[in-house]
């Protein structure tokens, strides 16, 4: 079989996965109930809402603010358009991490700055990001062990830990791309021997050493900041504790549900949301849907009640803002997509 068919092979079973997923969601619940259930929400709370979303999205887009401004001034605008283009990108890839392999080509077409800048931003970006989720993910899953079936508890942990050791890693790598320097020279006097074409690979392995140098060091300088960490740790609490927090406690409280203890209810969301991490299907579309809704199941809501709130949850939290990033993403500068 050629890398070709495999990869098709697995998009394949991907999308199969996340069909299978969101068709067993929909045998869960009547879904003309929970039409009327949604239609049924008063304006105020639809307001709110709407309003707690857009919040959300403000404080995702200032953690990029909080990583790029040390290196660059930029408006939040710019800031908002990295972020959307970053969400548009992680529905098309099998995990929420890998979609952020683009993110430094992004951010150098949004701002300009050298890629190993732009390299060095995103990286912290997606390593502070790994960190915190996993540990308000491991206080939301202590919380729930005692309300769920044990393939479930393994389960969360498996995706939470990933959260930890993709942020380990990153944050690792980051601080000592040097160590590379060693292979690269090795790597540049034996492309040098090869006849035509040796002199410019090798002057290509030599450029990489400089790129290494300048990214660890922007690495270096921005993780070494307290209010970098600081103001990201704002942005993400708004984006990924507040926003959803009050988003489905307000739906909840609409449909007659109450729950307790209400300031759990963002920590059970974190981790509910985890397996976004495994690449099962594109985006976690489908499995994390599935596996969020059988979290809140075991944790005494019912069924038809938590099903359209996680859809609408995930809606505008997710799939909304990475469809209004399909637009800045068709704006790209395409000399961009290279390091040079």
């Amino acid at each position: 079989m050629t890398s070709r068919a495999r990869d098709l092979g697995i998009t394949v079973a991907q999308y199969g996965i996340a069909v299978v997923a969101l068709s067993w969601l929909l045998t869960q619940f009547d879904i003309a109930s929970a039409i009327d259930l949604l239609a049924s929400v008063e304006t105020e709370t639809a307001l709110a809402v709407v309003a707690v979303s857009v919040l959300g999205i403000c404080g995702r887009t200032y953690s990029w603010y909080a990583v790029i401004t040390p290196l660059a001034p930029v408006r939040f605008r710019t800031a908002a358009g990295t972020t959307l283009i970053v969400n548009f990108v992680n529905q098309l890839l099998p995990s929420r991490l890998s979609g952020r392999l683009a993110a430094p080509f992004v951010l150098r077409s949004q701002t300009g700055m050298a890629y190993s800048d732009a390299a060095a931003a995103s990286a912290l970006h997606t390593g502070i990001f790994a960190i915190y989720y996993g540990v308000a993910a491991t206080a939301g899953l202590v919380l729930a062990i005692p309300l769920l079936r044990l393939e479930l508890i393994l389960l969360l942990a498996l995706a939470t830990s990933l959260y930890f050791a993709a942020g380990l890693a990153i944050l690792f790598g980051g601080l000592n791309l040097s160590y590379l320097d060693r292979l690269i020279g090795w790597l540049s006097g034996v492309a040098v021997r090869v006849p035509r074409f040796g002199e410019g690979l090798a002057a290509r392995l030599d450029g990489l050493l400089e790129f290494t140098d300048s990214s660890t060091t922007t690495f270096r300088s921005l993780a070494s900041e307290p209010a970098v960490w600081l103001r990201y740790a704002v942005g993400w609490a708004v984006d990924l504790v507040l926003a959803p927090g009050v988003r489905v406690g307000l739906l909840l409280g609409s449909f007659g549900v109450a729950f307790e203890p209400l300031v759990a209810l963002p920590l059970y969301l974190l981790v509910a949301y985890t397996v976004t991490l495994l690449p099962l299907t594109p985006g976690g579309i489908g499995i994390t849907e599935a596996t969020a809704t059988a979290v809140f199941v075991a944790l005494g809501i019912p069924a038809e009640v938590i099903i359209p709130i996680i859809f609408v949850d995930r809606f505008l939290s997710i799939y909304l803002p990475s469809l209004a990033g399909w637009y800045p993403s068709v704006r790209l500068d395409v000399t961009s997509l290279t390091t040079e």
